[in-house]
């Protein structure tokens, strides 16, 4: 019955309550009652245990109400904690040098210190808890302190500002007014909060700043001291065509008073002044000069040549530079056109003075080496000038070798021998030029050493049996990577100066495998290299026997052999003993071979005409009188009808006018006018129909090489080989050059 009475869900203060009042009841029906029967006892005794249940939850309650005693009191204390925790945080933060502030997840301003927003003064009273993080982004979009450039807006700002937020960490720098610099670094915290530390970089900047100055101080000196110490002039033009920068050699070059370049000069101004005494050369005037000057396209670049004074020659060079700038040089070649002169007119006398012809180009070629300071350029820049006369001369000499008068053909025998030994020297310098240019091209193909070797053999035997040598090849099946025509003159100039080197023994020609490689080795029994000039005989013009004389070599065969290795990779190792003789090596990659085809023919090196040369009628190109007359004698010697013309439009005009379409086609490469023979075969071509054509220049460029083998032109490299023009002209397919190539 009593838990019927007392809802135990009730606090124990109302069950008390209820139990006392059920026991206040109980008794007084106990004392009420007159039932003789026990009931009043049997009321007794429930208000006993009712008592006593109200004991118990009176002590429940007691403990109870100690429990939360207990837990309030620990509340209050983790309260006093937190406080002093956030307390500790916010002067910890308050000590932190850089501003900072906290932003929780939902973008919400948590807390900051002092020193955020310190530079901007007009929005610190807004940093306060709860800001939102894109209303501060942009309070300080639109902050007075902060410095902007023209083109970039405060909405800008503020746009690319959200974007980095994007990041979870993000560094830049800010500029402030009062040329002040605040570096900006945000990181993303693990609850996806955001953190923000502000630091001053003014005096980074200040200092970074400075030391940039001073760079470019001291890059301004030096480029300023090495403009003062180059031997050519230099001006720069910016833009605006404003003088920017010049050395005293322009000046010099150019004898106008230092005094009139001044920084801004106009180029109108210092052009005019130089013009009044420069004449100029070519096709290139002072009105095409102005006209390239003013030009509002890109402009490329443009050389000429002027005459200063009587004697004096300039090159001049000119080069747009990306600012639409531009940069003249001026370059002294007097001495270049001096030397071509005393080489042009050594050739005018070539008939009457054919066993002095030697020495005279040798004393030009060493003026004009002595004049140039870069034989590099000079060598390039000349070598069409030297080796036009040169086939001219060769092919008269060729022409007087079928002389009846013995003592003729034995003349015209020491001046083809005296144009040959030039020739190999011309060729050298070329090789020499090429290389240290840099434009050489490398065609790297399968050589099959054994042929290469049979054919150098058959090639030096003869000169090594005249000195009493025994010349041995070593046959081999060997095959290497490397360009086939740089290879054959790299083992070309090491068989010849072990030949020449050697007085008696013997020479050794063989290539032993090494690893993944071919070593091929070149030994001979001559006078040795001593240690101390092991490394000087790589070097050109450097000879052992200083005594010999320029037709044994000017001392370029080495140093061809030590370019030409360093541009294939081939490495060169030289073993020497002074009395017993020298052993020459290059290393070069091997190629194994999975089948040999047996079928191959070699090619024919004896010339072979393929019938008579009667009757053929020729028309010849050629823009230069002696060479045009020394083809012209040397093919009608062959039985050739020669239709020998100056120029493209002269040619043509005389074929309409005889009517005759000839049967070979002969063209220099470089014409007068800048003309070309390339497009004066095409337009031949184009209206007298397809004729088998060739060119011949002294141009060795790959770019010539690509036009005529895309031309289906044959590519005759001056001085003009005679048996091969005879082989062309009796319609025999004629190999290629390997002069090409280098």
């Amino acid at each position: 019955m009593i838990p019927t009475l007392i809802n135990p869900n009730d606090p124990l203060e109302r069950q008390n309550e209820k139990l006392l009042k059920i026991a206040e009841s109980l008794m007084r029906r106990v004392e009420e009652s007159t039932n003789a029967s026990g009931a009043a006892y049997a009321q007794f005794q429930r208000a006993a245990m009712l008592e006593q249940e109200v004991r118990a939850r009176t002590q429940d309650l007691e403990r109870a109400l100690d429990l939360l005693n207990d837990s309030n009191g620990r509340l209050a204390l983790a309260n006093q904690e937190t406080e002093a925790a956030r307390a500790n945080l916010a002067n910890a933060i308050e000590t932190v040098q850089e501003g900072f502030a906290l932003f929780n997840t939902d973008e919400e301003l948590v807390l900051c210190n002092s020193r955020f927003g310190m530079h901007m003064p007009d929005i610190r009273k807004a940093l306060v808890p709860g800001l939102q993080f894109i209303d501060y982004v942009d309070l300080v979009s639109k902050s007075h302190y902060l410095s902007l450039p023209e083109s970039e807006t405060p909405l800008d700002w503020a746009t690319r500002r959200m974007e980095r937020h994007q990041d979870d960490h993000v560094i830049f720098n800010v500029r402030m007014s009062g040329r002040r610099w605040v570096q900006v670094s945000e990181h993303r915290t693990l609850d996806g909060g955001t953190v923000i530390l502000q630091t001053d970089i003014t005096d980074i900047m200040r200092v970074e700043r400075q030391e940039r100055d001073r760079i470019l101080d001291d890059q301004a000196r030096l480029i300023r001291a090495t403009l003062e110490h180059i031997d050519q002039g230099l001006c720069i033009f910016d833009s605006k065509q404003r003088l920017a920068g010049w050395n005293t050699r322009a000046s010099e070059l150019l004898a106008i008073p230092t005094t009139q370049f001044q920084m801004g000069a106009q180029f109108s101004t210092l052009f005019a002044r130089a013009r009044a005494e420069m004449t100029f050369e070519g096709v290139t005037g002072p009105e095409a000069v102005e006209a390239w000057v003013n030009s509002e396209d890109e402009r490329p670049p443009l050389s000429f040549e002027v005459n200063r004074g009587r004697t004096n020659y300039l090159s001049v060079f000119a080069q747009e530079m990306p600012d639409k700038g531009f940069v003249i040089s001026f370059t002294d070649v007097t001495a270049e056109r001096q030397a071509a002169q005393a080489l042009a007119n050594a050739n005018e006398m070539l008939e009457q003075r054919v066993a002095d012809r030697t020495e005279e180009l040798a004393e030009a070629l060493l003026d004009a080496e002595r004049a140039n300071a870069s034989k590099s350029r000079f060598v390039a820049a000349a070598s069409h000038d030297l080796l036009q006369p040169l086939s001219a001369a060769k092919l008269y000499v060729a022409s007087l070798g079928g002389d009846d008068d013995n003592e003729t053909r034995r003349v015209a025998a020491k001046a083809e021998s005296a144009l040959n030994s030039v020739e190999h020297i011309l060729e050298a310098l070329l090789d020499i030029s090429k290389l240290d240019s840099g434009r050489a091209s490398v065609h790297v193909s399968t050589v099959p050493l054994g042929d290469m070797f049979r054919q150098l053999g058959d090639a030096f035997r003869p000169a090594a049996h005249a000195k009493g040598l025994d010349l041995r090849i070593v046959p081999t099946k060997a095959r290497v990577a490397s360009d086939a025509a740089y290879l054959r003159r790299i083992v070309q100039n090491l068989m010849s100066n072990a030949i020449r080197y050697s007085e008696k023994g013997k020479i050794l020609v063989g290539a032993r495998h090494v690893g993944n490689s071919v070593r091929i080795e070149v030994w001979d029994t001559g006078i040795g290299i001593p240690k101390d000039q092991q490394e000087v005989v790589f070097r050109e013009f450097q000879r052992l026997n200083a005594d010999a004389s320029a037709a044994e070599g000017m001392g370029l065969g080495l140093a061809i052999v030590e370019r030409a290795c360093g541009l294939l990779k081939h490495p060169v190792r030289l073993e020497s003993e002074v009395g017993k003789g020298t052993m020459l090596s290059i290393e070069v990659p091997r190629v194994d071979v999975v089948a040999v085809d047996t079928d191959r023919t070699e090619p024919q090196n004896d010339v072979e005409q393929n019938g008579d040369l009667a009757g053929v009628i020729a028309l010849l190109i050629e823009n230069d009188e002696n060479l045009r007359n020394a083809l012209t004698m040397t093919m009608e010697g062959w039985g050739v009808n020669v239709i020998d013309c100056p120029g493209q439009d002269h040619a043509v005009d005389l074929l309409r006018e005889i009517e005759v379409s000839p049967d070979f086609i002969i063209a220099d490469y470089q014409l007068d006018d800048g003309a070309l023979g390339t497009d004066a075969i095409k337009a031949i071509t184009d209206e007298f129909g397809p004729i088998p054509s060739c060119i011949i220049s002294a141009n060795r460029s790959i770019e010539l090489i690509d036009a005529c083998a895309k031309s289906n032109l044959l590519l005759l490299p001056k001085p003009i080989d005679a048996q091969r023009l005879m082989q062309f002209l009796g319609g025999i397919v004629v190999p290629d050059d390997p002069k090409l190539r280098v």
